[in-house]
Parts: C-alpha cells; sequence; structure tokens
C-alpha cells in the first residue's frame, strides 16, 4: 500500500517536474508575448473599433427607413364652428320652411288684395294647383337632416388619434462627405493596424531586452558562482599556509573580505536573476511564479547576432510603423477637410414615405384607417452661420500640414537613429572582440598567479588582484556581448525588419 502511493505520487509529479523544466528560446518568446501579453489587447480593440467605424461609414451609402407610431387623446374636441353657425345649420329646414310659408302668405294676400291677380288666378288651374302643392310641402325636416349632416362634419371626432408613418430618405448629394467619411474610416483602420503592428515592436525590443539581460545576469550569477569557489579554495590554502607560518593572520582576513563580498555578490545575482525573470514573465503572459529557463542562459558563450547591412532610408521609412502612421494621419485630417468644406455645400435627398390614420383624414376624418404615399425631393442649401464651416475647414488643413511637419522631422530623426545605431553595432562588435581578448589574458594570468600562491611565490594580495582582474574581464566580456544583442534588437526595430504577423 504504501509502496502504491509513492508510485503514484511520483506521477503526479511529472507534469509539474516538467513545467519546471520549461525551456523558452527567444523566438518563443516573442511569440507568446504576441499571443499572450496584456498590454496588446487594447490595441486589438482599437482595431475592432476601427472596423466598425468603417462599416458605419459604409452605411451612410444607403437610405434610411424609420416606422413611426403614435397615439394622441385630446380633452377637448376639434370645433370647426362657432355655436351659433352650429345652431344655423341644425335648424336650417325650420328656417327655411317659415320663410317659404311667410312667402307663401305674402303670395297669397296679394292675390287676394289685387282684383285682377284674382281674377287670372281663379281663371288658372295650374296657379291653383302650384300654389297649393307648395302650401303643403314641408321640407323642414329634409333640410334640417342635411344642416345636422353638415355640423357633423364640421364637429369631427379628433379626441382619440392613431396615426402611423414609414418614412425613406436617401442621400443623393453631400458636399462630397459621405466619400470623405469612408476613406477617412477606412485610413483609420490602417491606421489601427500601423500602431499594433507599432505596438508589437515595442513589446519585442522590450521582451529582447529581458530576455538578455536575464542571459546576463545568469551569466553573472555563473561568473560570482566560480568566484565564490575561487575564493573558497584560496582561503583553505590560506589558512593552511597561516598555520604553517608562510602567511600572516591580516592575508588571511583580505581573503576573507573577498570571500564574504564574492557571497554577497552571489546573492545579488540570485535575487537579480529571479526578479528579471519574473518581469520576462509578466511580458509573455505567464504566471510570475513560472519556473523558466532561457535557451541561451546556460550556454558556456553568449551567442553573437549576424552584424545587420545596411539599407536604403527610403525603404526604411516606407517600414517604419511611425512615419507609417503619420502619413496615413496626414491622409486622414486631408479627408477632413473635404468633410468640412462639404458643410458649406448643398444637400440633396430623395425622400419617400407612407402615412397611416384614424380618423381618415382622407374621408372626412371617418373612425377608420386609410393611408396614402408620398415621395419627394429636399435640398438644403446653407447661407449663413458665422463662418463656421469655413474656420472648420482651415483648423483642418492647418492640423493636416502639422501632421505633414511632424512626418518630415520624424524622418529625419528615424535616419539619424539609424546612423548611430549602426555606428554602435560596430563600436559592439570591436568592445566584445577587445573583452574577449582580456578576458583570455585575464584567465592566463589568474592561472599563473594561482600557481605562484600555492607554491608560496606569490602573494596573496597579487592573486586577489589577478582574481579582480580576472573577475572584471570576464564581467565585461558578457556586458559586451548582451550590449551587442540589445543593439541589434534596437538596429532591427530601427530599420523596420520585425515582421508582425497577422492578429
Amino acid at each position: 500500500m504504501k509502496k502504491t502511493t509513492i508510485i503514484t505520487i511520483l506521477l503526479l509529479s511529472v507534469p509539474c517536474l516538467m513545467q519546471a523544466q520549461q525551456v523558452l528560446t527567444l523566438d518563443e518568446c516573442h511569440k507568446m508575448a504576441l499571443t499572450e501579453n496584456h498590454g496588446l489587447e487594447q490595441a486589438r480593440q482599437k482595431i475592432k473599433m476601427a472596423e466598425y467605424d468603417k462599416k458605419i461609414a459604409a452605411a451612410n451609402y444607403f437610405p434610411e427607413i424609420s416606422a413611426t407610431g403614435s397615439y394622441m387623446y385630446n380633452s377637448k374636441n376639434i370645433v370647426l364652428v362657432d355655436d351659433a353657425t352650429s345652431a344655423k345649420l341644425t335648424g336650417m329646414g325650420t328656417a327655411v320652411q317659415q320663410q317659404m310659408g311667410t312667402q307663401m302668405q305674402q303670395l297669397m294676400t296679394a292675390i287676394q288684395t289685387n282684383p285682377a291677380l284674382a281674377q287670372e288666378y281663379m281663371k288658372s288651374p295650374m296657379w291653383q294647383t302650384v300654389l297649393g302643392s307648395l302650401s303643403k310641402t314641408d321640407i323642414s325636416q329634409a333640410l334640417n337632416g342635411i344642416g345636422a349632416s353638415i355640423n357633423e362634419a364640421l364637429h369631427p371626432d379628433l379626441q382619440n388619434v392613431y396615426m402611423g408613418t414609414v418614412t425613406l430618405m436617401q442621400p443623393v448629394f453631400v458636399g462630397g462627405k459621405i466619400i470623405a467619411s469612408n476613406k477617412m474610416a477606412s485610413l483609420a483602420e490602417q491606421l489601427a493596424n500601423v500602431q499594433y503592428e507599432g505596438e508589437c515592436e515595442n513589446i519585442l525590443t522590450t521582451v529582447d531586452q529581458a530576455y538578455w539581460q536575464i542571459v546576463s545576469i545568469s551569466n553573472k550569477k555563473k561568473l560570482a558562482e566560480d568566484y565564490a569557489a575561487l575564493l573558497e579554495h584560496m582561503l583553505n590554502d590560506a589558512e593552511i599556509s597561516e598555520k604553517e607560518g608562510v602567511l600572516t593572520q591580516s592575508d588571511v582576513l583580505s581573503v576573507k573580505v573577498k570571500h564574504n563580498e564574492a557571497k554577497m555578490m552571489l546573492n545579488r545575482a540570485v535575487n537579480g536573476l529571479a526578479l528579471s525573470k519574473m518581469l520576462l514573465c509578466k511580458q509573455i503572459g505567464l504566471p510570475l511564479d513560472s519556473q523558466i529557463t532561457l535557451a541561451d542562459e546556460n550556454l558556456d558563450k553568449i551567442m553573437q547576432p549576424e552584424m545587420l547591412g545596411t539599407k536604403d532610408i527610403n525603404a526604411i521609412l516606407a517600414d517604419r510603423s511611425e512615419t507609417r502612421s503619420l502619413e496615413l494621419a496626414n491622409k486622414i485630417y486631408k479627408q477632413k477637410v473635404k468633410i468640412a468644406r462639404a458643410d458649406m455645400l448643398p444637400k440633396v435627398a430623395l425622400t419617400a414615405g407612407y402615412l397611416i390614420s384614424n380618423p381618415n383624414i382622407y374621408s372626412g376624418f371617418s373612425k377608420d384607417f386609410a393611408g396614402g404615399f408620398n415621395v419627394g425631393v429636399t435640398v438644403n442649401v446653407p447661407l449663413f452661420h458665422g463662418t463656421e464651416a469655413l474656420q472648420k475647414t482651415r483648423k483642418a488643413k492647418v492640423e493636416a500640414e502639422n501632421y505633414m511637419t511632424r512626418y518630415n522631422d520624424a524622418c529625419e530623426m528615424i535616419n539619424l537613429q539609424v546612423e548611430q545605431l549602426t555606428r554602435q553595432q560596430t563600436e559592439a562588435l570591436d568592445r566584445t572582440q577587445m573583452a574577449a581578448s582580456s578576458l583570455e589574458n585575464a584567465e592566463e594570468n589568474l592561472r599563473t598567479a594561482m600557481i605562484g600562491f600555492e607554491a608560496g611565490v606569490v602573494s596573496t594580495s597579487v592573486a586577489m588582484q589577478a582574481q579582480t582582474a580576472w573577475m572584471k574581464a570576464h564581467s565585461e566580456y558578457i556586458d559586451a556581448c548582451v550590449e551587442m544583442q540589445i543593439n541589434h534588437s534596437n538596429l532591427l526595430k530601427a530599420q523596420g525588419n520585425y515582421q508582425i504577423e497577422n492578429k
């Protein structure tokens, strides 16, 4: 049972051990940084926003269609005539009937008082029939009904109003604003991608510096370990020599002081290496407590990068993200000038719609739903608004010129930067070669000094001077190699040679 438990524990420990032995190359660190680094997330979001802005700008080419529905309650009804007129309309038949009765009475009186008319009336059956019919005719009810209908039509029921509309507006000409907006959105999308590439280049350069800093500290840690071991061996020999009376106590104490300094140096290197690895883990998206080992960390000799050749300045400017960003920004503001100018030009749009309402406005406000189509053309001509559009146009022109000036200045600074880093590359190579030569001499000097010290023909101070010189030469060699790597990374970025993969 106990044996099975031990085997289980060992099997479960295998993944942890494998993770603890994780070895990363510089290329792997680059890929992890580009996929896992949290600082790039904001740049990716800007690209997405630029893509949406491009789609928003393209939507302006299409017609705008909208539907609206409404209901309104009126506390008082709408009346198209006053009360007196309304009363006259409802009593129109009675009034006419009374007027007709009066006129008939006057006519009959005139016939009766005029003998000639009376005689004529008596001799004419036709007049007797007509006047008899008129005296018996009653048109009051019919006219009252007509008047009541007219009065009702002049009192529409508009207390509850329902209305719905569907409208379409298609821009025909808006001063070139839509075209300029789409071009500007497309340029803004390109700018977001170029800025993303620039952010990637900065991160890769930062990763390179962190990577080679770890290599530097790791090599100096090994150097401190060798130095401490060398002093440990020397201290043992010094203590033996003191007992034999060859060295004094002062000589032994000097060696002890150097030995303690070496242990402190080693302690600082260990702590610095741990912190540097934590920084690299943060940059490549690993947990800070991840146990990583770099491929170049345990090499006996730091690899020297290939020398970068000269590159045409025009090709460099075309590849640098900074110059491309400024060039795109200049083009964006040129489109902004066109957009600002469009506010001073006429705007033409086609309109169409369908209106439905209840009460029915097409049939005397009857209580049913009905609607109809409409089409038209809208023309808007700006006349005067305090020269606002003119000033916006002038401001956009100045902003475009500003970015052009910044572009020219950036070209000069990039040219200067490339020239400086190219010279530093040559200087770093010379320094590395000289440091390698000095290290070779220091190692030989240390070897002969330690042989002489053990033989008793070289003093303690001379031996420690040789150790210090060896320590310094080795440290300078490490610094020169790492400086050359970092300079290579900076020159790679300055020449625009980083190849950033798609998001």
